[in-house]
C-alpha cells in the first residue's frame, strides 16, 4: 500500500510466494483448481497486494497473468469488462490472432496479411472465451492466471454471470492435458457477497476455497513508522493498536499523518499523543459520515437496513418472519405500533432506494446484501441493532 509515492510500497513477498505456490501447484484432492477466493474488507491493502506482490510472484513462476478490476468502473457491465480484458491481451500477440483467424471468416485486423476482428471473441460470438484462452495457452506455452478484483460485482448483471460460466468452461478446457492450465483468483471486499459465486451448486465456481486475506499487521506498522517522516517518532506498538481500531485501513493513519505534515506550529513533544487523538478523530469522522446517511433514511428504509445488518447472510427480505421484524424495527425506532406497516411493495421500494444510496447491493438473481460489511459493525456499535436479533 503506497504512502504518497508510487514507489514507496509495503511489500509482502513471503505471503505472495506462498499464495502463488498454492494457486499454481494444486494438491491432489484440492478444489483450488476450481478457483481461489480471497476476501478482505475494502481499503485494507488487498488490491495493492495483488498488483504489487501476487502478480509479480505468479509471473516470476512462469505464469501469464491477466488482471481485471471490476470496481474500476462500477457503471460498466462486468461481463463486458472481462471480455474486453481478454481481447486486449489477445491483441498483444500476433501468433494468437493468427490461430483464431483461421477459425472464422476474416475481417478487421491485419496481422501478417490476415484480417481478423477481435469483436468475434466473447460471449455468444464466433470464438468463445474458452477457445480464445486455449489459443493463448497454446501460443505461449504458459499457465494463465486470471485475477478478478471485486469479483462479486460480476453477478450483478446477467452478462456478468454468463462471463463467469464462460470462464468455468475455459478453466475446464485449459486444465485438461491438451493445454497448460488456467487458474482463477477472485477477490472481494465482502465475504458474504463473494461466497455467492461458490456456495451454490448452480454457481460457476461451486466448492472453490474461500480464504480470509490476512490483514496488514505489526510488520506493516513498523515499516510505516520508520518511513512516515514526521517531526516526532511514533511508537509502533501504540500505532498498531490504533491501526486495529481503524479496521486495518491504511488510509486512516495516512490521513492522521497528513494533519501533522501541514501543521507548522506543531510541538514535537506533544506529537505522539496528538497523533493518537487524530487517528481516533479520523475514525469518528468516517463513522459520522456513514451515520449521517443512515439518519437521513425514511423509517422503512432504516428498518430494512437494520434488519439486513442483523440477519447477515440469512437475510430473506420478503419472508413473513422478516416482514414482522421490519415492524419491530419500526417500533423500536419510535414509530407507533398502529402505524408500523411493512409489506412487500414498500419493502421493495426501500431496497431500491438503499441500492441507489450505495448502502445495499443486489445480485442479478435477487439476493441482497450490505454494500460493505463495515455498515453492520457501525450500526452494532451505535446500538441500532438492539432488539433485532
Amino acid at each position: 500500500m503506497a504512502l504518497r509515492d508510487q514507489d514507496n510500497v509495503f511489500h509482502r513477498p513471503e505471503l505472495a510466494q506462498s499464495l502463488a505456490d498454492k494457486i499454481l501447484h494444486v494438491a491432489v484432492g484440492s478444489a483450488a483448481a476450481s478457483g481461489v477466493f480471497l476476501a478482505a474488507p475494502r481499503r485494507t491493502g488487498k488490491s495493492t497486494f495483488v498488483r504489487e506482490d501476487l502478480r509479480p510472484a505468479l509471473e516470476a513462476a512462469g505464469a501469464l497473468v491477466l488482471y481485471v478490476d471490476l470496481w474500476a468502473n462500477p457503471a460498466a457491465n462486468p461481463g463486458a469488462v472481462i471480455v474486453g480484458a481478454v481481447r486486449a491481451l489477445l491483441a498483444e500477440r500476433d501468433g494468437v490472432i493468427q490461430r483464431l483467424a483461421k477459425r472464422v471468416g476474416l475481417s478487421g485486423m491485419n496481422v501478417a496479411g490476415v484480417q481478423f476482428d477481435l469483436e468475434r471473441v466473447g460471449l455468444d460470438r464466433d470464438i468463445s472465451l474458452a477457445d480464445a484462452l486455449a489459443a493463448l495457452s497454446d501460443d505461449t506455452g504458459k499457465m494463465i492466471v486470471l485475477i478478478i478484483d471485486e469479483a462479486q460485482h460480476a453477478i450483478t448483471t446477467a452478462e456478468g454471470s454468463e462471463a463467469l460460466f464462460a470462464l468455468k468452461a475455459a478453466r475446464d478446457e485449459l486444465n485438461s492435458s491438451a493445454h497448460h492450465g488456467l487458474r482463477l483468483v477472485c477477490t472481494g471486499s465482502n465475504r458474504d457477497k463473494l461466497a455467492m459465486l461458490r456456495n451454490g451448486k448452480d454457481q460457476a465456481f461451486f466448492g472453490a476455497p474461500m480464504v480470509n486475506f490476512p490483514p496488514l499487521a505489526a510488520d506493516y506498522i513498523a515499516w510505516f513508522c520508520a518511513r512516515v517522516d514526521l517531526p516526532f517518532q511514533l511508537d509502533p506498538s501504540v500505532v498498531l493498536g490504533l491501526f486495529e481500531q481503524a479496521g486495518h485501513r491504511p488510509e486512516v493513519i495516512y490521513a492522521a499523518a497528513d494533519v501533522f505534515r501541514f501543521d507548522f506550529t506543531l510541538d514535537p513533544v506533544a506529537g505522539p499523543a496528538r497523533f493518537g487523538n487524530e487517528v481516533k478523530n479520523q475514525i469518528e469522522a468516517m463513522n459520522g459520515e456513514l451515520m449521517k446517511i443512515v439518519h437521513s433514511l425514511t423509517p422503512i428504509q432504516s428498518a430494512v437496513l437494520r434488519v439486513m445488518a442483523s440477519q447477515g447472510e440469512s437475510f430473506a427480505p420478503f419472508e413473513a418472519a422478516t416482514l414482522e421484524m421490519y415492524k419491530r424495527a419500526l417500533v423500536i425506532a419510535g414509530v407507533a405500533e398502529s402505524e408500523a406497516r411493512a409489506d412487500v411493495p414498500n419493502v421493495q421500494a426501500a431496497l431500491s432506494a438503499l441500492q441507489e444510496k450505495k448502502l445495499v447491493w443486489r445480485a442479478a438473481r435477487g439476493v441482497y446484501s450490505l454494500e460493505e460489511q463495515a455498515m453492520a459493525e457501525t450500526l452494532q456499535r451505535s446500538g441500532m441493532l438492539s432488539g433485532l436479533s
